[in-house]
């Protein structure tokens, strides 16, 4: 199955703008900063866990932070429409409550506190996105004090996972080092034994690769070198991982990945020996040698969308041609609308107490007043989870991006990728779907 020409969730643009899927360079220092000082930035306590009282007005009103700029900014529509798609169906179906769910007016900036702030103002009680890791703290040290739930339809990077929100900060979208599994999976079903890790510099590479390592292992596979490169300064470090004979190389990068890839070329490592992971993925083309990536495979997290929901994100905005993160940002909204439902309070405290459970993940007592062992009922639309809800059931939303079951720190605990495989052309096209644990 090839992408198709049209309307896709496309391989997106790297290099340049490959911090829209986490953090690198600066971005990674901002990061790891910020997340030394979350502990004085987020109220105390944890929702998730303590529960919340009604403080709600009986109207849901649904935030955006749209961050995406420049190259990036074709990102933005996908999830504009699919927060639209979502609130329009909420609303068919009775709304919170008997009244309209209310998408809040979103404006486009790199200032994501700024905006955080003019969310809380517009009394916002969830707010979805952003979509650059590297931003997510801003916008959670602001809404998290407010008590208004985040939900990110796109943050990947791992350090968020232990970052202080006082439990009001999700992610619908998988950490970076869920693929460590997927890849590790990809290169034993090929009969690779001896596996060697070329991973870029920064906190990606570092913990993909680490993650890919210990998958491998697991799976009984040896890693024969890991080794670290910058970019535009692949050759030893190719070097080294020619040396040790490896059947098959995971690359680990992203603004280094072409060099790096040129340079495997170079030293005969290529073709169907070579795994990339996310960052990686993108349609090469005439950029490398002819043949460098014939058979070559490479990840991506998510799901491709179905027909059904192309045509319905379509029908809200006809000029969508791409569809990243609409799945993710779809299945925010409606998580949210349903714990509200759940909590029957729309207040930011009371859909962050009630997000785990009616995800599916573990059980929330203090909210639900039900044993972890109580049943849970499967839903694929607010229509679908509020039946449940009105005979008493507790939902198990599980949306267009697949299973949610939001874990403690707010990730969800199964990741879908979607696997390519390359031609001689160096362009891929997506031949077949994996999914893996959080921690891969």
């Amino acid at each position: 199955m090839r992408l198709p020409a049209g309307r896709t969730r496309a391989l997106p643009c790297r290099g340049k703008d490959a911090h829209l899927r986490g953090t690198v360079n600066a971005a990674c220092l901002f990061l790891a900063s910020a997340l030394l000082l979350s502990a004085c930035s987020a109220p105390s306590g944890n929702v998730r866990v303590n529960g919340a009282g009604a403080e709600g007005d009986a109207t849901l009103r649904v935030g955006l932070i749209l961050d995406n700029t420049g190259s990036g900014t074709f990102l933005n529509a996908a999830q504009i429409a699919a927060a639209r798609l979502a609130i329009q169906e909420v609303n068919a179906a009775g709304g919170h409550k008997g009244r309209n769910v209310e998408l809040l007016p979103s404006t486009l900036s790199q200032d994501t506190a700024a905006q955080a702030r003019a969310l809380v103002d517009a009394k916002a009680d969830v707010v979805i996105g952003p979509t650059d890791s590297s931003r997510a703290p801003a916008a959670v040290d602001v809404l998290a004090r407010a008590k208004i739930a985040v939900i990110s339809p796109a943050n990947t990077a791992a350090g968020l996972s232990s970052y202080n929100s006082a439990g009001f900060y999700f992610r619908t979208a998988a950490s970076d080092v869920a693929q460590g599994g997927v890849l590790a999976a990809l290169a034993g079903s090929s009969g690779a034994k001896r596996i060697a890790i070329l991973r870029e510099g920064g906190s990606y590479g570092k913990d993909v690769g680490g993650a890919t390592k210990s998958a491998l292992a697991g799976a009984g596979a040896e890693t024969v070198a890991d080794v670290e490169f910058t970019p535009g300064k692949a050759t030893a470090a190719v070097d080294r991982v020619k040396a040790a004979t490896p059947d098959a190389v995971v690359l680990v990068a992203r603004q280094g990945a072409q060099g790096a890839l040129a340079e495997l070329n170079n030293a005969g490592l290529s073709g169907s020996k070579i795994l990339l992971s996310d960052g990686a993925v993108r349609q090469y083309g005439a950029e490398l040698g002819s043949g460098a990536l014939n058979g070559a495979r490479g990840v991506m997290p998510g799901v491709f969308p179905s027909a059904d929901f192309q045509n319905r994100l379509v029908a809200i905005d006809p000029g969508l041609k791409d569809m990243t993160f609409a799945a993710e940002t779809y299945d925010a909204v409606n998580l949210a609308a349903i714990a509200a439902a759940a909590a029957q309070d729309d207040a930011g405290s009371s859909i962050a107490a009630w997000l785990t459970t009616i995800s599916g993940g573990s059980v929330n007592q203090a909210v639900a007043g039900t044993s972890p062992q109580s049943p849970r009922t499967a839903c694929a639309t607010y229509k679908e989870c509020l039946s449940v809800l009105s005979s008493g059931g507790t939902p198990d939303y599980e949306g267009q991006s697949g299973p949610i079951n939001f874990d403690d720190h707010g990730d969800i605990t199964s990741a879908s990728y979607m696997v390519f495989t390359y031609a001689g052309d160096n362009k891929a096209s997506l031949t077949g779907t994996r999914s893996v644990g959080k921690n891969g």
